[in-house]
């Protein structure tokens, strides 16, 4: 691994770092960039999510799959793209529905480091991927980590509120044991934001609100999802 794990993360992904699957891990992604191969994000912010959010200040975790495979849209945080790069269709379905539970105003950029910072993890469940092949690094070793990610959090004694957005993110939490069959978090499941199946019921499932209450609820303080200019 070329990239160095920030100091809150450190114990919870040694184990995972320190095994074969993340050294072929490492090496295959030096491999892929000596053959040309372009891969998104570029160095220095494919562990963004762990960056912004500490283990420790995690509140909320929303489960993306991999990361956008166009020219400067990835930027290590699922879902999110930097400022001046056009909104993506799955991004503005989430605005819509933040609108629509909310009434916050829909942002005009899609940069969601704002939220990163108040503890929403967003993390994706590859960290890379090739340029224009979506899902070409999934089953490369980047699981395993993310997994351990999660289970770190679902870990902790402190309630969080994890958003599980379509079926793969539904399917990487069934297989943490602290989380599948928790009662301490709050788990939300429904449709992922895509245009594809957004309309089959993650319109109308106010995650906001529903998280927001559950951290209130648990003395942890409610997200501030308003995203400024």
């Amino acid at each position: 691994m070329s990239e160095a794990i920030p100091e809150s993360w450190q114990a919870a992904l040694e184990p995972v770092l320190s095994a074969p699957e993340a050294r072929r891990l490492g090496g295959w992604l030096q491999a892929e960039e000596a053959a040309g191969r372009t891969i998104y994000p570029p160095r220095g912010t494919r562990l963004a999510a762990l960056d912004l959010t500490p283990l420790d200040r995690v509140r909320v975790v929303i489960l993306g799959q991999d990361p956008y495979h166009g020219p400067g849209q990835a930027m290590g945080l699922c879902f999110a793209v930097p400022q001046g790069v056009r909104v993506p269709p799955s991004l503005l379905n989430i605005y819509k529905e933040l609108e629509s539970d909310l009434g916050l105003p829909r942002p005009g950029h899609g940069d969601l480091s704002a939220w990163a910072r108040q503890g929403v993890l967003l993390l994706n469940n590859a960290l890379t991927v090739e340029a224009g092949r979506a899902g070409s690094h999934a089953g490369k070793g980047w699981e395993a980590i993310t997994d351990a990610c999660v289970a770190a959090v679902a870990a902790r004694p402190e309630p969080s509120a994890f958003i599980l957005w379509g079926s793969h993110a539904q399917a990487k939490a069934a297989r943490i044991p602290d989380l599948a069959g928790t009662q301490r978090h709050l788990v939300l499941r429904s449709p992922h934001p895509s245009p594809l199946s957004a309309h089959r019921g993650f319109f109308g499932s106010r995650p906001f609100s529903r998280a927001n209450a559950f951290l209130e609820a648990q003395g942890r303080g409610a997200i501030d999802w308003q995203l400024r200019s």
